[in-house]
Order: structure tokens, then C-alpha cells, then sequence
């Protein structure tokens, strides 16, 4: 192949690579969307290829030298990731990545969060006007009599062994988020159909057992003892859920794409969300293991739920949000 048809050729994919190299100079790695990043691994390939096979055929030596800086500039960056330290990967994450995905998974998040509510209303209403109504819409080791607040049933445990307690909410919590993420591939009876029907269960469990309590005269209580932890717990069970429901979409309408590749699509997604969870999951038992069983006033506790509240609104609607001019070029 004669030099200049192999320069007209290729110059278009040099050009780019130049293009997100100075990018990547001018704000950092960071500033490149995902889909940028991708494209500059693969560039970097294309460009190092072509620098063999001009080497090889003895190709003009400023041409050589063009493709050998090219080279070397996209290879500090398409290698930063793996020297890139665990502290900054971990920054990364949950500065940009977690909240980034929350955001533009925002609609099945509210999804599953419009679910929940509006099967812990129905249960609460129901049990409300009809205790007997318990007996069909809660599992039968829910329904017993309530003599006292839940807070001195739930945690009346010695507090020395609070970090054995907080591990245990934990890895429960875990559990029944992964319950909720992984249901989103079983195909019986449809994609995503039993992660809909976790929510919608958790969503009646709450109502429910806050009827309940309240219908004893602890209602009030109840709502207080849950709030300190609760607020992340529950909004990590939803966008776990969501986690699934994304799985789901890949099957039930991949788009133009193939199944399996809107799978791994999906997946990546997923992963990211379900990895924030994790994170989230762990706060909230440590805050049921520490915070919520000493005994201090109902108001402080609702505080304190209101306070994970804001704070969550504020991290979830704004962290990462500096980098979104970055993600903007990719649309």
C-alpha cells in the first residue's frame, strides 16, 4: 500500500485520537465520558497497529515519528486506570460514578420508590379501618399481640454487642438487595416480574407492621425508631430493585441492539448501582447498630432520619455534577 493512501485512510482515526488526547490534557482522564474512554482504548490499538505496519514497510521517518508520539501520548492514559491508585478509584466511584448512574436511572428508581409507597398506603389504609385485614395481607409471624414500643422490642439487646448486631442487619439488608437485583433476569413469569413483586411485598410489610403499631397506640414511635436508618435502607432497596429492572429492560426491549449486548449494557449499569448499595447498606446498619437503639427522644430520632434524608437529596442531585459538561459532548 502506497504512503499516502495509507495516510488518507487512516488520518481520520489519528485525528480523533489527537482530539481526546488533548481533552484529556487539558481537563484530565476524568473529563472523558465513559463512551470516550472506551473509543480512546480502541484508537490506541488502531494507532499502534499502524505504527508497526509503517515501521514494517519502511514508511516515510516523519511519518513514523508522528505515529510513534501519537503512540506513546495514548498509551499514559489508556494505562492510567491500572496505576491509577485504589483511593482515587474508590473517590471516583462514589464522587462521580454512583450518583452519576442514580441520576440517569432516575426513572426506574421512582418507579420502584411509587410502587413501595403506594403498597405501604394501601396496607396502612386497609389495616387501619380493618385490623383483621392483617391476617390476609401479612405473614402470619408479623401478627401478633403488641404490648410495648418496637423500640424496646427490636432493641433491647446489650449495647457491647452492637457491632455483632450491626453486622447482622447488614449482611440481612445485603441479602435482600441482591434478592431484588438478581430477580430482575428470571425470566418466570416475565423479566423483572418478582423484582416488581419484592418491592410491592416490602412496600405492604412496612404499611403494614406501622398499622399495626399504630393501631396498639405505638404508632408514632414505631415511625421514630425506624427513620435514623431506615430513610437509606429503604431508598438502597429501591434502586437495587431498580438495579434489576434494568437487567429486565435489556431482555424485554434491547433497542437495535442484541440481547446479549444490551445485557452487558445493562449490566454495567447495574453493577455500579448494586456496588453504591452495598455502601449504603453498610451505613444504615451501622446507624440501626449504634444509632438507633439509644435511648433518646422520638423528635431526635425523626431528626435524625430527616437529616439522612437531605443529606441523601444533596448527594444524589449534585455530587459529580461538575463533570457533566464532560458527559454532555458524548450527546
Amino acid at each position: 500500500m502506497r504512503q499516502s493512501v495509507f495516510v488518507e485512510r487512516r488520518r481520520e482515526g489519528w485525528q480523533r485520537l489527537e482530539a481526546l488526547l488533548d481533552s484529556a490534557e487539558r481537563r484530565g482522564l476524568r473529563s472523558l465520558a465513559p463512551e470516550q474512554i472506551e473509543e480512546l482504548g480502541r484508537l490506541y490499538r488502531w494507532v499502534t497497529s499502524d505504527l508497526a505496519f509503517a515501521t514494517g514497510r519502511k514508511y516515510d521517518e516523519n511519518l513514523q515519528a508522528y505515529l510513534h508520539r501519537l503512540t506513546a501520548r495514548a498509551h499514559s492514559y489508556v494505562y492510567a486506570g491500572n496505576v491509577e491508585g485504589g483511593w482515587t478509584r474508590v473517590t471516583r466511584f462514589f464522587g462521580h460514578d454512583f450518583p452519576a448512574e442514580v441520576r440517569r436511572s432516575r426513572w426506574y428508581i421512582l418507579a420502584c420508590a411509587a410502587l413501595f409507597v403506594i403498597s405501604a398506603i394501601a396496607a396502612y389504609a386497609l389495616i387501619r379501618a380493618v385490623p383483621t385485614d392483617a391476617y390476609v395481607i401479612l405473614p402470619d409471624q408479623y401478627i401478633r399481640p403488641i404490648h410495648e414500643k418496637i423500640h424496646d422490642t427490636n432493641f433491647g439487646f446489650n449495647r457491647d454487642l452492637s457491632s455483632v448486631m450491626s453486622a447482622a442487619i447488614m449482611s440481612n439488608n445485603i441479602r435482600i438487595a441482591f434478592y431484588a437485583f438478581g430477580a430482575g433476569i428470571i425470566p418466570f413469569p416475565l423479566p423483572g416480574a418478582l423484582t416488581v413483586y419484592l418491592v410491592f411485598f416490602n412496600g405492604l410489610m412496612v404499611g403494614g407492621l406501622g398499622a399495626l403499631y399504630t393501631n396498639a397506640g405505638f404508632g408514632y414511635d414505631f415511625w421514630a425508631t425506624i427513620a435514623p436508618h431506615g430513610v437509606i435502607e429503604l431508598t438502597a432497596i429501591q434502586i437495587s430493585a431498580a438495579a434489576g429492572l434494568l437487567l429486565a429492560a435489556s431482555v424485554l426491549n434491547p433497542g437495535r441492539l442484541r440481547i446479549v449486548d444490551a445485557l452487558k449494557r445493562n449490566a454495567r449499569r447495574a453493577l455500579t448501582l448494586i456496588i453504591g448499595v452495598v455502601a449504603m447498606l453498610t451505613c444504615a446498619a451501622l446507624i440501626e447498630g449504634f444509632v438507633s437503639p439509644q435511648r433518646v427522644s422520638p423528635e431526635l430520632r425523626l431528626a435524625v432520619g430527616a437529616m439522612t434524608a437531605l443529606l441523601m437529596i444533596f448527594y444524589f442531585g449534585f455530587a459529580g455534577r461538575a463533570e457533566a459538561p464532560a458527559a454532555a459532548e458524548r450527546t
